[in-house]
């Protein structure tokens, strides 16, 4: 709205000055210029600030916008697609399901446990700020090749600091998933993702109203880290890229503890109007897209800002992206019920501004006007880039490839490689049981089950992306990640019922990381819309380069899926006595492969080709199957191919199994797409099933013993296997 009353004078910036810090701060030239228009003048040193993090690929997906609105985000479950802090699904009795992904990558490279950790925090917030308790953390972790010390540096700071900040704050870490490639080696990916439960018609938003509406600060001092975070995480690395440490942040975990419960508490009472969490670009992106969201202004005055050092400016408080921190917007006399809630959980409280007609942000600093811009042109206005694309080209098909060890060796060294060893020393530094209500934790199952606590129902869980895939064909190999979420959910009984993703590219300026990006999404757009899976939240993490060198490109997917009753729930660990089955048909594909790339030392060819039909009717059937019962143990296949899937079964149990099917390596590891293996009591009746479900399915063998024998190759001690599958990471990790 217009304002009937002159706009308070602002000094600003010495023209050159201005234009010589804009580009510091990442602003394009036609950026600035824009910017400049807007405000009709030159811009002080607040407002700058305001702009630059504003307009930062972090905050406003220039140049991914245009690409993100071909994906499917609505279903008659979907409660809250994109555009809030995260997304909300209905999973019945009343209740919704709250859940986001998002990155940290910049900051842990650059200090990893302070930057996995607040990667955590920072998610954890988005989550509760909808009013929903947080139940379950994951991840999905990209580090470089193991066999350098800085790589197994960052990874050893990652899982401290992912570990130690869910640990203390109380949340289960309940799965995850962890590659290594050497496209890594300059930036390690970490994207941390939450889910919580909340009542489905207590779900808060950031959409602030009200004119004279106090404005209220809550949670921990605003302190001088983090200052110009997104802008960093917009741009890519260099040889400098250590002495960028200032700009990550540091969490304390037992003050987001206590802004949960604080939090919670008030959402129990009619205060809160609006609410957001204090993440990318602070005090800035918080107060601009509540008021944004709301079509109103808002006033703030920073002298009122709780802060734990002296001498702050305007400037620095409204980019710090200090940790633990929520803005909220109170109804008219509710501030007294507010801030005695927040004062029992010793948390700070401050009312720092009020919500105006002027359609306008303005800043105050002990009476001088340090900002005022207006709003609506700082979103609509804001930069969206239709970036020149070039396709990846296809990849040759492989041909013939030799096996050059056999089955058995090629196995264990399989089992034992960085990609498909034991994660067991990562997850142990993990509570996947606090809370009482994790039912599948890592390594039992496809996905973690937890229980909504005081109810039959459950969610099931996961992350899932093969890079590898992706880089030799970014749209099958984001279909292949969004299919994988949809099989892992499946194949512990749950109905899949939406996603979250995270999208870590390259540098968006070069056509081929363009088109790797467009392919990506218009991928997942089909595997979304052929499987009812639609994406209800996400984050883009672009300019993951170092010195000019990309990272594969790697659309991480979250997925989450409801189980009406957690004791219909199915794990992966073989039990003795059962028949094996093989759902879904095989061509051998070894293209991209596991096993060419650790026993034949090469990463040639196409990825699998994923048959979304083939995949719905497949993965139909499996939950069918597992929901009436008739399913012992589950396990979709996937990294490694079959013989890796089955030894990973027996490998969970402890028990054996004897294969009687005799083929190829290009069978037995190939990985091709749409595959399960069951395990069994009665198997013709599941086998009539499937011819009439027109699905394929094979006997495989039978479960029991202590060995894996293959017919005509011998056979392997479990024992054995799990030496060789636990003992990597360990070793790798001995000394960091």
């Amino acid at each position: 709205m217009a304002s009937e009353t002159p706009p308070p004078a602002v000094t600003p910036l010495e023209p050159a000055r201005a234009a010589q810090l804009a580009a510091e701060f990442g602003l394009k030239p036609e950026e600035y210029a824009r910017a400049l228009e807007i405000l009709g003048r030159a811009p002080s040193l607040t407002e700058l600030g305001i702009f630059s993090v504003m307009w930062s690929e972090h905050c406003s997906y220039k140049s991914s916008r245009v690409w993100l609105r071909q994906l499917p985000t609505k279903a008659p479950w979907v409660l809250v697609g994109p555009g809030e802090n995260a997304g909300v699904i209905e999973i019945g009795e009343g209740l919704a399901a709250v859940f986001k992904m998002e990155s940290h990558n910049h900051p842990s490279f650059i200090e990893p446990y302070n930057g996995a950790a607040t990667g955590v925090g920072g998610i954890l917030r988005d989550v509760f700020t909808m009013g929903a308790r947080p139940i379950a953390n994951l991840n999905a972790l990209r580090f470089g090749d193991p066999a350098l010390p800085r790589t197994r540096r960052i990874l050893d700071g990652v899982v401290r600091g992912i570990g130690g900040y869910g640990n203390c704050v109380g949340v289960p870490t309940v799965g995850g998933e962890v590659n290594f490639h050497p496209a890594y080696n300059g930036n390690p990916l970490v994207n941390a993702m939450t889910v919580g439960i909340l009542r489905a018609d207590r779900i808060f938003t950031a959409k602030a109203t009200g004119a004279g509406n106090p404005v209220v600060y809550v949670g921990s001092k605003t302190g001088r880290d983090g200052i110009h975070g997104a802008t960093m995480s917009s741009a890519e690395f260099g040889a400098d890229s250590e002495e960028k440490r200032p700009t990550v942040q540091i969490g304390d975990p037992f003050a987001e503890k206590l802004l949960i419960e604080a939090c919670l508490e008030l959402m129990e009472t009619d205060a809160i109007v609006a609410i957001q969490d204090m993440g990318a670009a602070g005090l800035t992106s918080s107060s601009v897209e509540m008021a944004g969201k709301g079509g109103m202004g808002i006033r703030l005055d920073m002298e009122k800002v709780p802060s734990r050092e002296p001498g702050m400016s305007a400037y620095e408080m409204m980019l710090s992206e200090s940790q633990e921190r929520m803005l909220m917007v109170l109804k008219p006399g509710r501030e007294a019920v507010a801030e005695a809630i927040f004062r029992k959980w010793e948390l700070d409280f401050a009312v720092i501004g009020e919500l105006t007609e002027t359609g306008r942000i303005q800043i105050f600093h002990h009476g001088v006007c340090e900002a005022d811009i207006p709003l609506a042109p700082l979103e609509s206005a804001a930069p969206l880039y239709h970036r020149p694309t070039a396709e990846t080209p296809k990849r040759a098909p492989l041909g013939e490839v030799a096996d050059p060890v056999g089955l058995l060796p090629a196995l264990k060294r399989l089992v034992a490689c960085p990609d498909l060893c034991s994660r067991r020393w990562i997850w142990d530094q993990y509570d996947a049981q606090v809370g009482g209500q994790t039912s599948k934790r890592p390594g039992e199952a496809d996905a973690a089950v937890v229980r909504v606590e005081g109810h039959r129902l459950a969610l099931a869980m996961t992350t899932d992306c093969t890079p590898r895939y992706v880089a030799a064909d970014p749209e099958e190999g984001a279909k292949q990640a969004v299919a994988e979420a949809w099989r892992n959910l499946t194949a512990v009984g749950a109905t899949p019922r939406a996603i979250t993703d995270n999208m870590n590219f390259g540098n968006p300026e070069k056509p081929e990381i363009m088109g790797q990006f467009a392919a990506a999404v218009r991928g997942m757009a089909a595997a979304c819309t052929a499987l009812d899976f639609p994406v209800i939240s996400g984050n883009v993490s672009l300019y993951n380069e170092t010195e000019g060198r990309a990272i594969l490109p790697t659309p991480a997917i979250g997925g989450v899926g409801v189980l009406e009753d957690l004791a219909q729930a199915v794990g992966l660990a073989l039990p003795a006595g059962c028949e094996l089955l093989l759902i879904g048909g095989t061509d051998g594909h070894l293209g991209q492969s596991l096993w060419l790339r650790e026993i034949a030392g090469r990463e040639e060819g196409p990825p699998p080709r994923v048959d979304l039909a083939a995949e719905r009717r497949h993965g139909d059937f499996v939950r069918g199957q597992i929901l009436a019962g008739r399913v012992r143990a589950c396990h979709d296949v996937s990294d490694g191919g079959l013989l890796v899937a089955v030894a990973e079964m027996c490998m969970a149990s402890g028990v054996g199994a004897h294969l009687t099917v005799v083929s190829d390596h290009g069978f037995w590891f190939g990985e091709d797409q749409g595959r399960y293996v069951l395990a069994v009591t009665e198997v013709e009746p599941l086998l009539a099933a499937a011819r009439a479900a027109h699905v394929p399915a094979m006997r495989l063998g039978r479960s029991g013993g202590g060995d894996l024998v293959l017919d005509g190759e011998g056979a392997i001690s479990v024992a054995e296997l799990r030496e060789a599958h636990e003992s990597t990471l360990p070793r790798l990790m001995e000394g960091v």
